[in-house]
């Protein structure tokens, strides 16, 4: 009978799963707690009374959604101890999806658990605003409210002008060719004037404590790593789109993986973002 109820529980929550994944990486930022939630939805799914569910899709969302605010609290307090700049886990997608960008990730960051709630319900993910009321048991005015206030939080962080895909991933193999191979004339043509890095090691690989800005001192910072690339290498893995910008994995000669996405602004590399953590690519293997 348990066997049965598993396999019953499994039937309606996996066909789910992608999309509640999504809203639960979107709230957390990182897919090791993401994939957390998704286990223990399915774990109080497989317990609960389906029978008087009449509808699990909103069922579930409202679960993950609380689930996931009550792990923000923590996941707060570890943030404020991280050692240097902290990045959302890399997720790699083949087509754009709902324009969350990794900006726009980082963003969500200023925002209190409830209006990343609110804003992502109902602005990423289409609900109403009375599902999002009864999600995050606030009424729809103050969900409206929270939304509002969202918005003007990450206004900024939203692309003004999406980058064709193809003409993305060319530059970031471009980027990827001449930071390698020290073409620094090639690589400044690319670079924006007031460009930034911002590398995220956790603590755990070398990385810079903090963003590094402006095209000189990115001009600098990349003569210097890549004379380290000609002594250890680096090699391409794929180019991709890293948390929908255009971007790549490369494999370092720690024999980690690395991601690196790049955000785009008129044609030129406006900020670029690494992600070495080991913690954080696990998924990746």
């Amino acid at each position: 009978m348990a066997a049965a109820g598993q396999e019953d529980a499994a039937a309606s929550f996996d066909p789910l799963r992608p999309r509640l994944m999504r809203v639960a990486y979107r709230m957390l930022g990182s897919v090791a707690d993401a994939e957390d939630m998704m286990q223990e939805a399915f774990i109080r799914w497989m317990k609960a009374d389906r029978s008087e569910v009449r509808e699990p899709e909103a069922y579930l969302h409202r679960m993950v959604t609380r689930l996931c605010l009550d792990q923000l609290k923590s996941a707060r307090r570890q943030r404020e101890t991280y050692i240097g700049p902290w990045l959302p886990d890399p997720v790699l997608d083949e087509e754009e999806e709902e324009d969350v960008t990794l900006p726009l990730m980082l963003a969500l960051e200023r925002l209190s658990p409830l209006e990343r709630a609110a804003f992502l319900l109902h602005d990423v993910f289409g609900m109403g605003f009375d599902e999002v009321a009864a999600t995050i048991r606030r009424d729809p005015a103050a969900c409206r409210q929270l939304a509002v206030r969202a918005r003007g939080h990450v206004r900024k962080a939203r692309p003004r002008f999406k980058v064709e895909k193809q003409r993305g991933l060319e530059l970031a193999e471009a980027f990827f060719n001449a930071s390698r191979s020290g073409d620094m004339k090639a690589l400044g043509a690319m670079l924006a004037a007031d460009v930034s890095i911002h590398a995220d090691g956790g603590g755990k690989r070398p990385a810079a404590m903090e963003p590094i800005t402006g095209f000189d001192a990115v001009m600098k910072t990349h003569e210097y790593l890549a004379t380290r690339f000609k002594l250890s290498g680096s090699t391409l893995v794929r180019t991709c789109l890293v948390n929908g910008l255009p971007g790549f994995v490369t494999l370092e000669a720690d024999g980690e993986f690395q991601t690196t996405a790049l955000e785009i602004e008129d044609g030129r590399i406006a900020a670029i973002y690494v992600v070495r953590n080991p913690d954080k690519l696990r998924h990746l293997h």
